[in-house]
């Protein structure tokens, strides 16, 4: 699912959130407590706490936890008692001003906190966000569950010419199926291997009486990158967002743009005026630089301006062009 989707969802009617039969029951029961409290909730974000947010083929997130509000950025904006007497209308319009001046401590006072389901290789590209607290499902303590993720085909694409991180053209037919079915058999191997020199049952018992089972955190060694691993992850809203900033935008990889377009969702019910304004000066926006600004302001002075006259290489002429709405062919 996108953001877009996302934002209409109830996920009280989500038949299938990915989660265990033991998560939901937790779920269910964190759900039936109630606490007061003198702190500032929102209730938008209360509505959804502890539900879990399905992505891809078997992860998910779920918020477990959070601290401050649009107000909490404004009192530390003004070093106020509470929320004062300044208007809604001021408030965001502070809030506004410290994003597009790029305040950034103020965001910092607010926190959230994230239970997250995800593919290895996922997570390893996540945790190069490092201004994060971040707690792990130990493979050395626990055994890993048998499942992976499995590319939709529409996700199945050849290497990008252009670019050596990206993708190029969607693959069909039996290219398609062939890639698909080498996924499911070498996941299914691994994990079958895995289990074989594990050799015990979820109880901890050995399946063979016969044969030491071999320490978790050797057989872990041999499974594939689209295993499926767990973590908490608490940040700061400042940093929240500059992990949005770049993973929801559409050139991040599609895996791990399909957890931060939820997680954009979350965001937008927790701090609405302050996820405005990100929209509107971070990921709706965009940054010129001396360059690309003078030959906008040429153009505008009614000047024809080509890319060999301009001063910038040719993927900075296409990059401005492309933000203008201008064809470069």
């Amino acid at each position: 699912m996108m953001r877009e989707t996302l934002a209409k969802t109830d996920l009280l009617s989500v038949p299938n959130d990915n989660t265990t039969d033991d998560q939901r029951a937790e779920i269910k029961a964190a759900r039936a407590q109630s606490f007061q409290t003198r702190r500032a909730t929102v209730q938008g974000l209360e509505d959804v706490l502890y539900f879990a947010y399905p992505v891809l083929d078997h992860g998910f997130v779920r918020v477990v936890d959070y601290m401050g509000d649009d107000a909490a950025i404004v009192q530390a904006a003004r070093v106020s008692y509470g929320k004062g007497t300044k208007s809604v209308h001021n408030d965001a319009g502070l809030i506004r001003y410290l994003l597009r001046h790029r305040h950034t401590t103020p965001f910092e006072m607010c926190e959230i906190k994230l239970h997250v389901k995800l593919p290895v290789f996922v997570a390893r590209q996540w945790i190069r966000h490092r201004t994060a607290n971040v707690n792990e499902y130990s493979a050395r303590y626990s055994v890993l569950d048998r499942e992976f993720y499995i590319p939709a085909p529409e996700h199945l694409a050849t290497q990008s010419s252009s670019n050596r991180q990206g993708r190029g053209k969607v693959l069909k037919g039996e290219q398609a199926a062939r890639v698909l079915q080498l996924l499911r058999d070498d996941a299914t191997v691994c994990y079958d291997h895995y289990e074989e020199m594990l050799n015990e049952d979820p109880d901890g018992e050995p399946v063979n009486a016969d044969r030491s089972g071999l320490a978790r955190e050797l057989a872990r060694m041999n499974l594939p990158l689209n295993v499926y691993t767990q973590w908490y992850w608490k940040t700061d809203l400042h940093n929240l967002m500059h992990f949005l900033s770049l993973r929801a935008d559409s050139h991040a990889q599609y895996e791990i743009r399909a957890y931060a377009d939820v997680m954009m969702t979350l965001m937008e019910k927790w701090v609405p005026t302050a996820a405005r304004a990100f929209r509107d000066y971070r990921m709706d926006a965009v940054s010129l630089s001396a360059g690309a600004l003078n030959i906008v302001k040429r153009m505008l002075d009614g000047e024809t301006v080509a890319q060999e006259d301009s001063g910038l290489n040719a993927r900075e002429w296409r990059e401005l062009m492309e933000a203008l709405g201008r064809s470069t062919s």
